[in-house]
């Protein structure tokens, strides 16, 4: 379908950009970014851009949002392009939505609904598609606007005593309620089946390693750099929908689980965000988070701040963002040699931060050594022997500590030169009653 793209900008709004709010100081984005980014979503569900327009609009009106010399002008335009659908990257309520396609004898979408259409056509699991049902039934509910005048005063009951029935509009929503509570019972049941995944995860203490950031940051392409996943990579926004776990060794031989999940996005619908709440609330089970940032991008400042603040709604603080965010700088091979460079000194100069290529690789061994530093703590090196009643915890010692060495002993232990994190060593002590450094191979375990 043929399409133009419209970017209203509200004068207000473009004066209040400017300031600081809780996560530090707004970085605002440029007009002809917004437009390229809206004209991006609407790419991503195969429409055909016929143009794309930034209209400053000065007092919003109620009834259409823009001007009546806009709605002309861009009439005019759809004519000419033979158009027959308007993005407006901006809400608007039912009446205005409503009133333009009666102005423009053409569909009108706004950014709510254009983000619905993208995750309906994205989502493959049976959550996912759940998820996205029910945020776009609750987007519909109060958008009944139809022409229903034929039908609007049907009488009920018999003969001339029956009182007005409902309106076909009373019945639609009648209707979508019922979907919507449906749709509700089943994804308690998912959240209830993730859950006990989750409870499963916790028995098997693997670490999680979630990937957030925003849409197109090379999430997946770096999720399969790490992993060797096959997941869908693409120069796309949301080209991936639904979150993605694959179990991995790090360098030093501890198992993790990396999550891809869902990426990010500005002014993303509230329908959406209590929807996809059980996905998202993957990344707050993760121990540790990797802000995936693209750094080929003029805008990346103040996409990460749109990341910040969602991970701040679903509860992880700033005093949190210090101890489990790692923000990965990524794409620094599209970057200008000097840019390049000036790029990965300031990252080596940062803490919590690291320069990489999801595409040639470049700085993925040291983001892999730095995951696998702050997961394990500080390690000590011991030797431990295992008696012949305890072998069953030989495979929790090689799925969680680094072994240097092994003896199988004739009286049937078996004594192990490990590397353990303070964490691993508590755990161990634990399970064996005792763990301290073997000075002689004798050790009493009576």
């Amino acid at each position: 379908m043929r399409a133009l793209v419209l970017v209203p900008v509200l004068k207000q709004a473009r004066g209040a950009d400017k300031g600081s709010g809780d996560l530090g100081p707004v970085t605002t984005r440029s007009n002809e970014s917004r437009l390229e980014e809206a004209m991006g979503l609407a790419r991503a569900i195969d429409l055909t851009i016929v143009k794309g327009l930034i209209v400053t609009v000065n007092q919003p009106r109620p009834a259409t949002l823009i001007g009546s010399g806009k709605i002309e002008e861009i009439k005019a335009e759809l004519d000419a392009q033979d158009a027959g659908l308007v993005i407006v990257d901006h809400p608007l309520t039912p009446v205005q939505q409503r009133n333009l396609e009666k102005e423009w004898n053409a569909k009108v979408i706004d950014r709510t609904g254009l983000i619905l259409e993208i995750f309906g056509r994205r989502a493959s699991t049976k959550e996912g598609t759940l998820q996205v049902d029910l945020a776009h039934l609750n987007y519909q509910k109060g958008r009944l606007v139809r022409s229903w005048t034929h039908l609007e005063r049907q009488r009920g009951g018999a003969g001339f005593m029956g009182g007005p029935g409902e309106t076909q509009i009373e019945a639609d929503r009648r209707m979508l309620q019922d979907r919507i509570v449906r749709l509700e019972r089943e994804l308690e049941q998912v959240v209830r089946t993730r859950q006990l995944h989750r409870a499963k995860r916790r028995k098997v203490p693997h670490p999680i390693v979630a990937l957030v950031g925003y849409t197109n940051a090379g999430k997946s392409t770096l999720f399969n750099r790490i992993t060797g996943a096959g997941v869908l990579a693409e120069d796309m926004l949301f080209a991936t929908l639904d979150p993605t776990l694959r179990r991995m060794k790090l360098p030093h031989g501890r198992t993790v689980i990396m999550s891809d999940t869902v990426g990010f996005i500005s002014d993303l619908p509230t329908h959406l965000v209590a929807a996809f709440r059980a996905t998202l609330e993957e990344v707050l089970e993760a121990d540790l988070i990797l802000h995936v940032r693209d750094m080929s991008d003029p805008d990346n400042g103040a996409q990460s701040g749109d990341v910040l603040r969602i991970l701040s709604d679903l509860g992880i603080d700033e005093k949190e963002r210090e101890s489990r965010i790692i923000e990965v700088w990524n794409k620094v091979d599209r970057l200008e040699p000097e840019v390049h460079d000036a790029i990965a000194e300031k990252a080596a100069g940062r803490q919590n931060v690291m320069a990489v290529s999801a595409i040639t690789g470049e700085g993925v061994d040291a983001l892999m050594a730095e995951i696998g530093q702050r997961l394990s703590g500080v390690v000590t090196e011991t030797t431990v022997i295992l008696p012949p009643d305890k072998l069953s915890l030989i495979p929790w010692v090689y799925e969680n500590a680094m072994v240097d060495g092994r003896e199988d002993r004739d009286d049937g232990s078996v004594s192990f030169d490990l590397r353990l994190s303070e964490q691993q060593a508590s755990a161990l002590e634990r399970k064996l009653g005792i763990l301290q450094p073997v000075r002689d191979e004798d050790w009493d375990w009576d």
